[in-house]
């Protein structure tokens, strides 16, 4: 029972101090400085509500619901590697999360 209030007290002051993530990237572009990820799994709130849980927890608001989300992103290197992704490839402009999770993502049809 302690665990739980402590738990809920945790998301409602990570709420608090949460601050916005600007997502103002025209859609269908991939900027210069953008990753090119291959991600387990790409999601936006509207889709997958239960994702704005784990954002409030680590400070993350978003304001526009269609956003693109990456979730176990990882990135496509082509110098040394294969550059195949046999999930989602996608290119963010946010890779903060150590690609835990990856906002503003872009679908990249290769």
């Amino acid at each position: 029972m302690r665990f739980k209030s402590f738990l809920v007290a945790s998301a409602l002051a990570s709420l608090a101090v949460a601050t916005p993530v600007p997502t103002d990237q025209p859609a269908g572009q991939c900027n210069n400085n953008d990753s090119v990820n291959c991600c387990n799994e790409v999601t936006s709130l509207k889709d997958n509500p239960e994702v704005g849980g784990l954002l409030g927890l680590l400070g993350i608001v978003l304001h526009d619901v269609t956003t693109l989300i990456g979730l176990g992103c990882s990135p496509i290197t082509i110098v040394g590697g294969n550059g195949v992704c046999s999930s989602q490839t996608v290119c963010c402009e946010n890779n903060a999360l150590g690609g835990l999770i990856s906002i503003g993502c872009i679908v990249i049809v290769l």
